[in-house]
């Protein structure tokens, strides 16, 4: 049953929309200030109280200091976010109806904003690892999650005993309606001035106000359930809505499980057939040469080393390139090393869980091996992990007889949010990607230690490894020579290393909000695998043997990803980097 409430208008509650309103634009001119690359998050600090908690999680993530220092800001932000939160909701209230008591809100708004914090705080996680190690698949993990759980609490802390009904669908509508708002704001606010920025957080507030408005009217209007039998107080005492959220845990982890078993399929193909091998030949041949020729020369008279990426085994990775490239010299490089015999040795895809250091120098090792077996330079063709391990090679290595290098897949701007070094459990945000890394490890082929030897490296050293390779070129190595046919880098004796980047169409939702480079290609594809991929091997081959590699639809798919770059921003860890790692001169 409902309570008639007296015709009122939204405009009419004008401190609830000055404070909605001026919440975002305060925060945005902070961040403007000291943050600039994090203020599309400013949009969601007055959002309703389940999607504002997920802000501020995500910022108290990015902290990085002691558990105690963690748990006094936890304390801080938490009275914080209730005194809003109530503030906001009392404001919003329609005249003339009674509303909850000032503590009974205050109490209300802390324990929603508590029980999100702990069910979410797997999606921050994600976000925060994917801050860490940027690539889509833990992004493409936080964002269904976080979506669902603030849908299954959206009427939390505003209605009474909240935690004992599902939310009504006008609840969930208002929830959609503040999110749709913020992420159409955060994918703007990136490409306007600052004033023009403000105006589109104050609007965006405006809509925040609405949304706690609608909740508050919904709100009044519901009664209390009575209890009327012992069996009616068991069952709707309940906590419906934290157990609907959990389903939610369980539905993303479950069908996680059933990738990694291999019962769900998604459209990647890890081995190339024989359509896409013989359209490779075929694209080989119409390729045109790259200029100069000296450039064609050596790269066509290269060796080629194939790294694979995380879970790769060794040593099969290289036979569909090497299929179209027979008389190419082309050997897969192995995780494990080279045996006494300077052969790779075969590994599973447990094998590649390794400091970055260590990563670069054993393929530094292995492009040696391999020039010295053919008397040839060596063209490096790396996807994911292997691209880290590209970085670190360049950096550590300068002297290498390396003619050009593929990045498939390349991991963007690593250690976008780094983690002290230390033991485990250092902070707050380090313990819980530990855990989830154990988590995942054990639900996957490769192993309970995850990933952990990688994530703590490229926490160290990914950031500085990446940008050394960024300053090798002068300007972005992914952005000479344009039309997508590949860039350069300063190598060995200062002849030009050639350079291609492919990136695939899922990773957009994790690369730096800022023009992406007009010579990286850009294809319709998950991360990883691309080395199967009936677009992309034909653009391997034709690289590694000197020719200029284009995309018809480049131009496209490039507005795609940046409009996907914006989109996914607002709901990543905040970005607390001062500019975009993509130099424009």
């Amino acid at each position: 049953m409902g309570t008639e409430l007296p015709a009122e208008g939204f405009f009419r509650h004008r401190w609830l929309i000055l404070i909605a309103a001026g919440g975002a634009v305060v925060e945005g001119s902070i961040l403007t200030l000291f943050a600039p690359n994090a203020r599309s998050l400013a949009p969601q600090v007055t959002a309703l109280p389940s999607l504002a908690a997920y802000h501020d999680l995500r910022w108290l993530f990015t902290d990085t200091q002691s558990w105690l220092w963690f748990a006094g800001l936890v304390a801080v932000v938490l009275i914080a976010r209730a005194v809003l939160d109530a503030t906001l909701l009392r404001l919003a209230w329609p005249q003339g109806v009674p509303a909850p008591a000032l503590r009974t809100s205050l109490i209300s708004c802390a324990a929603l904003t508590l029980v999100a914090w702990v069910l979410l705080s797997p999606a921050a996680t994600l976000a925060f690892g994917a801050a860490v190690l940027p690539f889509s698949w833990p992004f493409l993990a936080a964002f269904p999650l976080m979506l669902g759980m603030v849908a299954m609490l959206s009427h939390g802390g505003v209605i009474t005993a909240w935690w004992r009904r599902l939310p009504p669908a006008r609840a969930v509508a208002w929830l959609f309606g503040s999110f749709g708002a913020a992420t159409i704001a955060g994918a703007v606010i990136t490409h306007l001035s600052v004033a023009e920025a403000l105006v589109v957080m104050a609007l965006t507030g405006l809509v925040n106000a609405r949304a706690w408005y609608g909740i508050a009217m919904l709100a009044a209007r519901l009664q209390p359930r009575a209890h009327e039998s012992v069996p009616a107080k068991l069952v709707f005492g309940l906590p419906f809505a934290p157990i609907a959220a959990v389903m939610v845990l369980a539905l993303v982890v479950g069908t996680a499980r059933l990738l990694f078993t291999g019962t769900i399929q998604l459209p990647i193909s890890p081995t190339p057939s024989a359509a896409v091998l013989s359209g490779a030949k075929a694209g080989l041949a119409a390729a045109p040469a790259a200029s100069p020729a000296t450039a064609m020369a050596a790269a066509a008279g290269s060796a080629v080393l194939v790294v694979g990426g995380w879970g790769s085994s060794c040593c099969d990775a290289a036979n569909g390139l090497h299929t179209v490239l027979p008389s190419t010299p082309m050997r897969q490089f192995s995780y494990e090393g080279l045996d006494a015999r300077g052969k790779p040795i075969k590994s599973g895809p447990g094998a590649d869980d390794l400091p970055l250091p260590e990563l670069g120098d054993r393929i530094a090792a292995q492009v040696r091996a391999l020039s010295a077996v053919t008397k040839r330079p060596v063209a490096v063709v790396a996807e994911s992990e292997g691209t880290l391990g590209v970085y670190a090679m360049l950096a550590r290595n300068p002297q290498l007889p390396i003619s050009a290098v593929v990045l498939l897949s390349p991991i963007v701007s690593p250690g976008q949010l780094t983690y002290p070094p230390g033991d485990d459990g250092a902070s707050a945000s380090e313990a819980a990607l530990d855990e989830l890394n154990h988590l995942v490890g054990g639900m996957s082929p490769y192993g309970p230690g995850g990933a952990q030897d990688l994530l703590s490296s490229v926490s160290k050293f990914g950031a500085q490894y990446f940008a050394d390779m960024i300053a090798a070129a002068g300007t972005s190595p992914m952005d000479q020579g344009g039309g997508g046919g590949g860039g350069t880098i300063a190598g060995a004796d200062g002849k030009p290393i050639r350079v291609l980047a492919v990136v695939p169409l899922a990773d957009a939702v994790t690369l730096p909000q800022c023009a992406l480079p007009s010579s990286v290609i850009v294809v319709p594809a998950f991360h990883g695998g691309l080395l199967g991929d009936a677009t992309v091997l034909p653009m391997v081959s034709a690289f590694v043997t000197g020719h200029n590699v284009t995309s018809a639809d480049d131009a496209q798919l490039h507005d795609i990803a940046e409009l996907i770059t914006g989109v996914a921003g607002p709901w990543r860890m905040p970005d607390t980097g001062a500019a975009c790692p993509f130099p424009t001169g």
